[in-house]
């Protein structure tokens, strides 16, 4: 078996990268390929503005003719500098079932992360902020939430921990039925005082130009919220204009949400149609027929995604979350939608997970993420 480290400025070898899991996930019901110009850029350093700061390697394991998986390691600079760490992260992992292809990957990028004198590899975690986190370890038999979550074999967790890897934090996924979905009363009413008092006040988009235009300002907000969380990476102005783009390619508008304090954005509600299907019938092309085809899939779609809410910690004792939830109830309900997916919520978001589980929330996705010495 040999390892072949994808030459980026290649079209067949990228292509050869990108277009693994296709195969490997041919019939699957519940995998969601993603966009495949997303994932072009990616391994585009002259376009993506991760590598104006950070590098990537991409890997093959071939065995024959045959490419039989791959590994995508991460050094991202910036993440290293806020944490004060040495740490890569792996992302994009594939392979056929076979725990010697699986073994072979993840030495490779232990290999790759040591030769940059860093300590630790932690996966999958990728490059931007709306790519998924972990593995799935529980929930097999659910469809991943569109291209912002993952979807793996069961046999992936168990490669890992055979490499060496043992678990770094779960992020679970929560269900919800609109009919379960009923905020107590007394939630609504403190949601009310608090816009009665203009305080905090809640600003919705007609369309994706007003929606752009207030990118910059949630995005700073973005970079105030989850400071203390884990995961957290700081956003560049240019990794935030590409955010917007892939935002805007897939949301609804009137399903995006921010509080704002004076003009300053507070708090924000991300959600998202679920556009699934339509990916899924065109293996993530948009382009001749896909594009149009998400289109009708915004009418015809039952499920919303929330990925996304959050609130300034100062404002979460004075209503903020009261104003939160309740938005996220009415962004639910009047959409008409009969499912929600609330996506990826850390283990250690102790107070998000107990609200959002005495919603009505049915835990039903676990996603773990790995990490080991290097």
């Amino acid at each position: 078996m040999d390892l072949l480290q994808i030459d980026t400025t290649r079209k067949d070898q990228v292509t050869r990268f990108i277009q693994l899991p296709l195969r490997l996930y041919r019939g699957s019901s519940q995998w969601v390929p993603p966009l495949m110009g997303d994932m072009r850029l990616q391994l585009n350093r002259s376009k993506h503005p991760y590598y104006q700061h950070s590098d990537a390697g991409f890997f093959l394991a071939v065995q024959g003719k045959e490419d039989v998986g791959r590994i995508a390691v991460l050094e991202n600079r910036n993440y290293n500098a806020y944490h004060q760490s040495r740490t890569a992260f792996f992302y994009h992992f594939e392979c056929v079932e076979d725990p010697a292809v699986a073994a072979a990957l993840f030495e490779r990028a232990l290999e790759w992360a040591r030769q940059r004198g860093l300590t630790k590899l932690i996966g999958p975690k990728g490059i931007g902020i709306l790519d998924g986190m972990g593995f799935l370890v529980e929930g097999f038999q659910q469809r991943a939430a569109m291209t912002m979550m993952l979807y793996n074999p069961p046999a992936y967790p168990a490669y890992a921990e055979a490499a060496g890897f043992s678990k770094e934090v779960d992020f679970v996924s929560c269900h919800i039925t609109a009919q379960q979905f009923s905020l107590p009363e007394r939630i609504h009413s403190i949601a009310d005082k608090i816009k009665a008092r203009g305080q905090l006040r809640v600003v919705t988009f007609r369309n994706k130009a007003e929606l752009r235009a207030m990118a910059p300002r949630i995005g700073r907000a973005y970079n105030q919220a989850f400071v203390n969380n884990w995961e957290y990476i700081p956003i560049t102005d240019a990794e935030l204009a590409l955010v917007t783009n892939d935002l805007v390619t897939v949301a609804d508008p009137k399903l995006i949400k921010i509080i704002l304090h004076q003009e300053d954005v507070v708090g924000f509600l991300f959600a998202f149609p679920d556009l699934s299907a339509a990916i899924q019938r065109h293996q993530g092309r948009l382009f001749p027929l896909g594009l149009a085809d998400l289109l009708l899939e915004y009418r015809r779609t039952r499920w919303v995604i929330v990925n996304g809410a959050g609130i300034l910690p100062q404002f979460q004792g004075r209503g903020g979350n009261a104003l939160l939830y309740s938005e996220m109830e009415k962004t639910i309900k009047q959409a008409g939608f009969a499912h929600a997916d609330l996506t990826q919520v850390a283990e250690t978001a102790l107070q998000m997970r107990r609200d959002l589980e005495s919603l009505g929330g049915v835990p039903y996705k676990n996603h773990r993420v790995f990490g080991r010495a290097v």
